[in-house]
């Protein structure tokens, strides 16, 4: 079964609209794409549990970053009419953020170094499929388009803090993240999770566990 977005097109069609936007010189042959998508590392995990601070650190360090879409999603709908805020509609939200994790994905083939992506793509399935029940997981999960090393940042609650763009609860985080963890592997990547550790030290983590395994 097709998966339909907000905007009435198909989602096999999205995917297929963002493969035409990797075409770049880039990304000529199996190789060359191959090659770009071990650039690509996703930091995923629970929600509150220092992603956006360690993405913040390894920009700091010279690598380019990609900021999460659904917070780029709530940025822009709380200014707007909120029409797709998660809290209103998750699966309007879900479909956003699979346009934009797409978009960011053509965009980040123009870098020539590693790219730190603040979630992705099968995040954005994961809570659509949750939302709706929709195979949208099976559906992205066809074509990998990250490294196959996921790292994730574990439950944390002693430095979880709720805001204006964060307003679920630990409960909430800790089942969203059980999610992530399940789907991941499924769609053939392999998770690392982060210790739970300064900002600093698991910046240092990450770029080790890259670097010891090419």
């Amino acid at each position: 079964m097709d998966v339909l977005l907000g905007d009435g097109r198909r989602l096999v069609n999205v995917v297929a609209d963002s493969y035409q936007v990797l075409r770049t010189p880039r990304l000529t042959n199996v190789a060359e794409a191959r090659v770009a998508m071990q650039r690509f590392v996703v930091i995923s995990g629970c929600s509150g549990g220092g992603k956006s601070c360690l993405l913040t650190e390894l920009a700091r360090r010279g690598y380019a970053v990609v900021e999460e879409p659904g917070r780029r999603i709530v940025a822009e709908e709380i200014a707007g009419d909120g029409a797709a805020l998660p809290w209103v509609d998750l699966a309007a939200f879900a479909r956003r953020a699979i346009r934009l994790a797409l978009e960011d994905i053509g965009r980040a083939s123009g870098e020539t170094g590693r790219v730190f992506f603040d979630r992705g793509l099968v995040d954005a399935a994961v809570a659509l499929q949750h939302a709706t029940g929709e195979p949208a997981l099976a559906t992205l999960g066809a074509r990998r388009h990250y490294d196959s090393r996921v790292f994730m940042t574990p439950p944390w609650k002693e430095i979880y803090v709720a805001d204006a763009e964060r307003r679920h609860g630990f409960d909430d985080a800790v089942a969203e993240y059980e999610r992530l963890v399940e789907a991941y592997p499924m769609v053939g990547y392999r998770l690392v999770i982060l210790p739970m550790a300064s900002i600093a030290e698991r910046a240092d983590f990450v770029l080790r566990a890259l670097e010891a395994s090419g």
